[in-house]
């Protein structure tokens, strides 16, 4: 059985954690206003940019000349799987649910004879698919010195995964990444970047939209800008989520603290009254053999 000192150390030793999970819990929650007004106000540009690309891609389907980026390379043997993690712990099950979706995307193309590899940005993700997939990680975006992702990283990792795409390092890429809906839920996304899909909404629709210049000008330049929106939108989404989802887990944290408190603190009080109880007996015992 604990001493008392023991008790009280480990009764001292909860409050002080708790007291951190209570501050990291208000930190997140101011965090994640921020962060989720920033990703609500994304969305409606990211949905009408793949409309329109979308709509445009839809009329080159099948066509000579289209753009690589927009035809793809005629095959789908070689995968990349691009993982969007947080570089920062105490999140819930934020970053595990992303990395668990895209475990089981990359057993299920293994499974139909695809290659696959990953592209990691964060840090927290890399270890268990390090594990899993030791040899098939072909690069990593480090964000630990970046205190929020932001726009100019969307552009850095959508450079480098241009120049792997041209280089044949893969045919299809998927965005893996955490959609927002709220504090308590989060749910894990895949989408595809490479190549740019048509989809059959665009088709139906393509012939009633006229574009100036001509759709080979227009999707010259908005496939690049397409693709840092998408991968921009999922680093919104992404902080969105992590805040979410630490306010949540330091909640919970700071709640099971309190518990553990109280328990500790009856166990002390009757291990207290015990001891006095015993003391009370051994002085009545030795007055009475006087």
């Amino acid at each position: 059985m604990a001493s008392l000192k023991e008790l009280k150390g480990r009764i001292n030793s909860v409050k002080s954690t708790q007291k951190i999970t209570k501050a990291k819990q208000m930190v997140a929650a101011a965090k994640l206003r921020k962060a989720q007004t920033a990703a609500e106000a994304a969305r409606p540009y990211a949905k009408r940019m793949a409309e329109v690309v979308s709509s445009l891609a839809s009329k080159f389907v099948g066509q000579e000349g289209a753009p690589k980026l927009l035809a793809g390379t005629g095959s789908d043997q070689k995968h990349l799987l691009v993982v969007a993690n947080s570089d920062k712990g105490l999140a819930g099950a934020f970053n595990s649910n992303i990395v668990r979706a895209a475990l089981a995307r990359a057993k299920e193309l293994r499974a139909g004879g695809k290659d696959v590899a990953f592209y990691l940005i964060g840090r927290k993700g890399r270890a268990p698919i390090r594990r899993a997939w030791p040899n098939a990680i072909a690069q990593m975006f480090d964000t630990v010195e970046i205190r929020e992702p932001g726009y100019p990283e969307a552009e850095q990792v959508v450079t480098e995964l241009v120049e792997l795409f041209r280089a044949g390092r893969f045919d299809v890429a998927h965005l893996f990444f955490s959609t927002f809906k709220s504090a308590l839920t989060q749910e894990p996304t895949e989408v595809q970047i490479f190549p740019v899909p048509a989809t059959a909404a665009a088709e139906s629709n393509a012939a009633a939209v006229e574009y100036e210049p001509d759709e080979e000008e227009i999707l010259a330049e908005l496939l690049p800008r397409y693709l840092k929106t998408q991968l921009f939108t999922a680093l919104l989404e992404n902080q969105a989520s992590e805040q979410g989802a630490s306010m949540t887990a330091m909640d919970n944290a700071t709640r099971n603290a309190g518990e553990l408190i109280d328990k500790l603190t009856v166990q002390y009080n009757r291990s207290r009254q015990a001891a006095i109880t015993t003391e009370l007996i051994e002085i009545i015992a030795g007055a009475e053999a006087l």
